[in-house]
């Protein structure tokens, strides 16, 4: 169980209602700001490395 994680969204985020929230650590949690109870996808943290670094080649 990881209720007891920390979650953040982006500094980029301009309406904080509208984005995923983010808990880094051996696994990457995400869940949707607007419906927190639904739970979360996990990714190892490489994996979630890797898809911020396309999204950084992408901008």
């Amino acid at each position: 169980m990881h209720s007891s994680r920390e979650f953040h969204t982006s500094s980029y985020s301009a309406n904080e209602a509208a984005c995923v929230e983010v808990s880094e650590g051996a696994e990457t949690l995400v869940r949707d700001t607007r419906n927190r109870t639904a739970g979360h996808l996990g990714f190892p943290s490489g994996e979630w490395t890797a898809v911020l670094r396309v999204l950084r080649l992408a901008r």
